[in-house]
């Protein structure tokens, strides 16, 4: 049996990437774009899903927040984000009427956990978490193969750490200030810094707060008891290797002990660097379609 053509779209906050493909080892195209205004943005989306043919499906991997609930007139909305100009807009329902295929729709870091656990990191494990580190900070969980969602899907990046101390900047985040996102994002190190994270020296003290929140959000993701696996990736953790080093040593000493290390150690098979580098979203999103066509599923609007 042939493995299915699937459009997947993977909407960051800087650029789109979409990619035609059935898998890692089968990638017919690939399209960026640039993320402007929401109109001009779908539109080049639109006429580029337009151009391919044969695909059997689409996913959509989206920056959010978004909403997931098919019950919800709002299903695939992204809904109030710090991205100007784009909270409140249309993304699933647009795209799946654009094309008239079945549509999964999710988080772009769900999509890069689901990616990451189908070809990368975290394919021997079901259960398990991506971090992304990037000009935002995210979190995608996933429980039993399927990515984790309630009330919405986690917002773990706004989360409100327990500051380092002596640390009393205000942080970036223009909803919460000192959140993880507003505290060790790359946005949030170029405010504080002036640089971006590539530029900084590894001794830079600026490190040692990133580390321990970072730490911290990974200390409370052993505490739900879900992931067996911690994958983290995004810009800042792709550019800086040596921040892994700093957080899992923080990460031991938080727990001080108190989990089971039977399933924690070595530790750096628990926390662990991406695998599918900058293609964990886009492939996410091909599992997206994937997941989309086994069930037949769509928005109600199609």
């Amino acid at each position: 049996m042939s493995t299915p053509l699937i459009a997947g779209v993977e909407l960051g906050g800087t650029k789109v990437i979409c990619v035609l493909a059935s898998g890692p080892d089968d990638v017919r195209d690939t399209v960026t774009i640039p993320t402007t205004t929401p109109e001009e943005t779908l539109r080049a989306v639109e006429a580029v899903l337009a151009g391919w043919s044969g695909y059997e499906a689409l996913g959509i991997a989206s920056f959010g927040p978004v909403s997931l609930d098919p019950a919800d007139p709002t299903h695939g909305f992204i809904t109030a984000t710090p991205k100007p100009g784009w909270s409140h807009t249309d993304v699933g329902a647009r795209l799946a009427r654009a094309t008239g295929v079945p549509t999964g729709f999710d988080s772009d870091v769900a999509g890069a956990a689901l990616g990451e656990g189908r070809w990368g990191a975290s394919r021997t494990v079901a259960d398990h978490a991506y971090v992304t580190v990037g000009t935002g900070l995210g979190v995608g969980l996933v429980l039993g193969g399927t990515p984790v969602t309630g009330l919405t899907h986690s917002e773990l990046g706004h989360i409100r750490p327990v500051r380092l101390a002596g640390d009393s900047w205000a942080g970036s985040c223009p909803f919460h200030g000192d959140c993880l996102e507003g505290l060790a994002s790359g946005t949030a190190i170029r405010a504080r810094t002036g640089r971006p994270a590539s530029d900084l020296a590894i001794g830079d003290p600026a490190w040692e707060g990133v580390a321990h929140a970072l730490a911290q959000l990974c200390h409370m993701l052993v505490l739900t008891g879900i992931p067996r696996r911690i994958v983290m990736g995004g810009g800042v953790m792709v550019g800086v290797p040596h921040l892994f080093g700093m957080i899992r040593e923080r990460l031991v000493e938080s727990l001080a002990g108190y989990v089971s290390a039977r399933g924690l150690l070595p530790i750096e098979a628990f926390v662990v660097p991406a695998e599918l580098g900058g293609m964990a979203g886009p492939l996410g999103a091909i599992e997206l379609g994937v997941r989309a066509l086994s069930k037949g599923s769509s928005f109600r609007c199609c």
